[in-house]
């Protein structure tokens, strides 16, 4: 006894299966915006990205106005194939990510390192500004000699 499947019936099957997993039967564009986290340490801020596909040569990390600004691109990779599916389901394209930096941040002691698709910024506290005590010298003037102006005063009735 010989099994027959139909090929029309089958591939419609099939069809409806990608389309219920994938989520739609028409390619959809897709922004690619890549994952960050931010992370507080003790003197100093990581910031985390996840940039899958991308070389140090890809990304631009820029510091102006007291924005930090990650920006980059994921070129797409088109295979044409005659048989069989084709599906490209991974978004590629331009992305760009800012945040606001804390007052008083050093735009030169911002680092960043790039290792297996994942880039980590390493962004320095400012240092705390405490108030500073100014000393008052009794009878003198600020640099400690005489006072510049001298004077009396008398009471008149």
């Amino acid at each position: 006894m010989a099994l027959m499947v139909n090929p029309q019936p089958f591939s419609r099957d099939v069809d409806r299966l990608f389309d219920a997993f994938f989520g739609g039967g028409e390619q959809q564009s897709r922004r690619w915006v890549p994952a960050i986290d931010l992370v507080e340490g003790e003197d100093h801020f990581v910031l985390k990205a996840d940039l899958p596909g991308l070389a140090e040569d890809d990304v631009n990390i820029e510091v102006q106005d007291g924005m930090l600004t990650i920006s980059g691109e994921r070129k797409a990779e088109h295979e044409s194939r005659e048989r069989g599916w084709y599906r490209v389901e991974r978004a590629f394209g331009s992305f760009s990510r800012s945040l606001t930096l804390p007052d008083g941040v050093d735009p030169d002691a911002i680092s960043a390192r790039f290792e297996r698709g994942v880039l980590e910024v390493r962004i320095p506290k400012p240092e705390e500004r405490k108030p500073r005590r100014v000393q008052i010298h009794a009878g003198a003037d600020a640099n400690g000699g005489t006072p510049a102006v001298e004077g009396s005063a008398t009471e008149t009735k």
